[in-house]
């Protein structure tokens, strides 16, 4: 059975490996927390922020994000793919999220604001209706992913094969155009 916390707040700790699975919080705030290499097994975070953590190389497996938000957080080379995908609901402003990977998720309505997402796997990711807010999109896959509606308009250095990508009515800036066209290895000036 797990243990369970209700609006709680935890600040300037460094949890061990194991320290957080098969736990289950609720409204509960982690500030200048570092979750580096952690085991996130069966844990559960339901209307929780997180800020300032660094949560690099950590196992997010199995568990449950739902209404959670990053705040200015670390969290490159993590794999959500793995977690529960009932009712997941999550949000990025000012985060690291370098080479972490979100393949194969339905992640319909996100945003990711003012964050580096620099080599981030988004293949086979429902991403509709996803906003990109001043995000570095550099080297990240988006290879049968479908991002309708999706708005990409503030951000740059994607590159995003249309005819592998579903982007009907996504939203591009005319400089960011140039992500779209790679392929067709034409120059836009």
């Amino acid at each position: 059975m797990s243990e369970y916390f209700l609006d709680s707040v935890y600040k300037d700790l460094s949890y061990s490996e194991n320290e957080i699975s098969y736990k289950e919080f609720e409204n509960c705030t982690f500030t200048n927390c570092d979750f580096t290499k952690c085991i996130f097994m069966a844990a559960t975070f339901i209307d929780c922020s997180f800020n300032n953590c660094n949560f690099n190389e950590s196992k997010i497996n199995h568990t449950c994000l739902r209404t959670v938000y990053f705040n200015k957080c670390k969290i490159s080379d993590v794999n959500f793919s793995m977690i529960d995908k009932f009712i997941f609901e999550i949000h990025f402003k000012d985060c690291i999220l370098d080479f972490s990977k979100f393949y194969a998720l339905k992640m319909k309505g996100t945003s990711f604001i003012n964050s580096s997402m620099v080599a981030v796997d988004f293949m086979g990711t429902d991403l509709s209706e996803v906003v990109f807010e001043n995000c570095d999109l550099y080297r990240s896959e988006f290879d049968k992913a479908i991002a309708i509606k999706t708005n990409f308009k503030t951000s740059s250095n994607y590159t995003i094969n249309p005819e592998r990508t579903k982007i009907r009515k996504a939203v591009f800036s005319i400089e960011g155009i140039k992500g779209l066209l790679f392929k067709h290895d034409i120059i836009v000036s």
